[in-house]
């Protein structure tokens, strides 16, 4: 009982117009029950009049600010029906305006419910481990990159970091749409905002709370939830014609009848909600579907441009590929057994953070090899890595710098492997190659797209000819830029014919091309700050296939939107005509009127459900997840499409002499 008083009081202080309007109408039935019906129309209509001249302020300030005055035809409706004596139609118009307010507030909240609850649940403390072993209680704004913090059951962690005690078992469904729970093992990324599982853990911060990625996506969504689409925009000065037939209506109805009161009976049911409400409503559903599924959009305006994409372009690695080298073959030397050859190379790249070297290292983890202690490491920038293991002197790297230009195999695939040679005590032991694969879900989402009429897709990409050859082929892609710098994306894009284009990328090199794009997608699971920032759209889900379903999200809502309103103005059209000829009383009218906004605000919802296509592209998408190898198995066999660079080059990315000895 106490808790339905305080939603009563709370629901008149938000909304104090429907308390008195519903307050005047009890006070005039109590003074129609007790016979005195004048001083009844006197107080009804006196009350209304009063919510006129308040409709009319307001429209005026909303004129000075450049907003079409769409409450004209409540304003003309609310005098008509006082004018001729329908006083109790009057009250119900005011009702309807009033109550109409409160509607679309229920609808917003409803249509933004993912994105608020992104915004509610922001962490605000954490608990800071000390010197000395203790754990204090600290504002999230307080916590310092190298921090230790500790993470309670069921706590959503505060700043991204690195899991350093515990296996962490993690609800990610806020940040990614990912409704399993995800582990996580020590060493291994945490994201701000995801939820701690049954066991706490300890983690050390590795980016201020301002920078991590979560708040990134805060920001994102406070856009979101302020901005306004130009299809709403547009639907606003649409309102203005239908204002102006409905007045023509009511005024052809009194011209042919003579009977002011047809007047009144043709403007209580003429509204404009469908268009001041129903759009707004229908991108706010969609933006909030598409959170839900971890496709964070900046703007209502980036939903609709969505919605017309015609050209599509990608960034090769990172987007189109892993963006992560793995092992895709291994040729060991005769008498040297695979593990073996893993197995060592991975013994002395464990002192090396090269991507590569990391690549090496979890791939032998994922076999289930014990790595061996490596001393003396001296790391060669631009050749490779050289240590002892267990009294053997081993290189791993380039073939100059470990074979010492003794002749190797060939290649896998020349354009699109990288090769690590490796050595012990000056004899050749193997080779092994490792490689970017494609994406197990790009070529479908190449061909989704097709299916969702974009009409041309691009690789742009930095790299050869040859290795973008070598993925465009996998892909399907439609064409292909290579050796392409930053400038070079952003010039292509904005050259583009068929607009709207969009952009997908990832990597911090991609931002001037996401912000040149009309729609910027940034993979932001894995995505540098630089591209989040400037992206009109982060997928928050490593997961490519988004990018069409983003897509398909912003063509449903923009339909449901043109829908909701199709519906509102035709049934408010025909109760416009059926007023005209005068068998409808004026209250029944107003009433009425308040089921098709009802209907108009109920259908833009819709846009918050997946649709037949969205359905279809769910299905897609988990049958191409079941097919993607588990960590530890890839690598044992060239399974999936790759591209890197032949003969170890990509050791050209070795920082300038990195010694470390041991």
């Amino acid at each position: 009982m106490t808790q339905t008083m305080t939603k009563g009081l709370q629901f008149a202080r938000r909304y104090p117009l429907v308390i008195l309007i519903v307050l005047t109408g009890v006070l005039g039935g109590t003074l129609v029950l007790a016979g005195a019906s004048v001083p009844a129309r006197w107080v009804v209509t006196v009350a209304c009049l009063g919510v006129a001249v308040r409709l009319t302020v307001g429209m005026i300030q909303e004129l000075r600010s450049g907003t079409y005055g769409v409450d004209l035809l409540a304003i003309v409706a609310i005098g008509a029906t006082a004018w001729v004596g329908q006083y109790w139609a009057c009250l119900v118009i005011c009702l309807m305006v009033a109550g109409g307010a409160a509607l679309e507030d229920y609808a917003h909240g409803r249509a933004g419910r993912s994105l608020s609850a992104l915004l509610d649940n922001a962490p605000h403390e954490v608990g800071r481990i000390t010197a000395d072993g203790q754990v204090e209680r600290v504002p999230v704004d307080l916590v310092q990159i190298g921090d230790r913090i500790q993470v309670r059951p069921g706590e959503m962690v505060g700043v991204d970091g690195t899991l350093e005690v515990g296996n962490a078992t993690l609800d990610e469904s806020s940040l990614t749409g990912e409704s399993m729970p995800v582990l996580r093992r020590p060493g291994e990324q945490l994201m701000a905002g995801s939820v701690n599982g049954p066991t706490a853990v300890a983690m050390r911060a590795t980016a201020l709370a301002a920078d991590s990625q979560y708040q990134r996506i805060l920001t994102l969504v406070r856009n979101a939830q302020s901005s306004r689409a130009p299809f709403v925009s547009l639907a606003d000065r649409v309102a203005v014609p239908f204002t102006i037939v409905s007045l023509a209506i009511a005024g052809l109805a009194w011209a042919l009848s003579g009977d002011p009161v047809r007047f009144a009976q043709v403007l209580v049911v003429a509204t404009p909600c469908p268009l001041i409400i129903a759009a707004p409503v229908a991108f706010m559903a969609g933006t909030s579907r598409a959170a839900k599924l971890g496709i964070i959009v900046r703007d209502s305006g980036s939903l609709e441009q969505l919605a017309r994409v015609r050209t599509a372009a990608f960034d090769k690695t990172g987007t189109l590929t892993s963006g992560t080298p793995t092992v895709t073959a291994v040729h060991p030397a005769d008498g040297i057994a695979a593990d073996r050859l893993i197995a060592l190379a991975a013994s002395v790249e464990q002192m090396s953070t090269h991507p590569i070297a990391t690549s090496l290292t979890a791939d032998a983890l994922g076999r289930g090899l014990s790595l061996e202690s490596a001393t003396g490491a001296r790391e060669v920038p631009a050749a490779g890595i050289a240590a002892v293991v267990s009294g053997h002197q081993v290189l791993v790297g380039t073939r100059s710098f470990a074979w010492a230009g003794r002749t190797a195999p060939e290649p896998t695939d020349r354009a699109a492997v990288t090769r690590v040679f490796v050595s012990c005590d000056g004899q050749p032991t193997g080779v092994i190659e490792l490689a970017d694969l494609v994406r197990p879900e790009a070529r479908a989402t190449l061909a989704e797209l097709r299916q969702l009429n974009v009409g041309r897709t691009l690789m742009l990409t930095g790299d050869g000819r040859a290795t973008a050859d070598a993925v465009a082929r996998q892909v399907c892609v439609d064409e292909v830029r290579a050796e392409l710098t930053p400038a070079d994306k952003v010039e292509t894009v904005r050259s583009l014919d068929r607009r709207p284009v969009l952009m997908v990328g990832d990597g911090t090199n991609d931002a001037p091309v996401l912000a040149a794009a009309d729609v910027g997608i940034a993979m932001g699971a894995k995505g540098s700050a630089a591209a989040v920032e400037s992206a009109d759209v982060v997928v928050m889900e490593d997961d490519l296939f988004r990018v069409a379903r983003a897509v398909q999200i912003g063509r449903r809502t923009l339909a449901v939107a043109w829908q909701a309103i199709a519906i509102g103005i035709g049934l408010s059209v025909a109760l416009m005509l059926v007023g005209a000829t005068g068998v409808m009383p004026a209250v029944l009218g107003a009433g009425l009127q308040e089921l098709v906004d009802l209907a108009c605000i109920l259908w833009a919802l819709l846009s918050g459900r997946p649709g037949r296509e969205e359905r279809r592209h769910q299905t897609l998408s988990q049958t191409l997840s079941t097919r993607t190898p588990a960590p530890g198995n890839v690598g044992k066999a060239p399974a999936r499409p790759m591209v890197g660079a032949a003969d170890g080059s990509a050791y050209q990315g070795r920082s300038a002499d990195r010694s470390v000895t041991m």
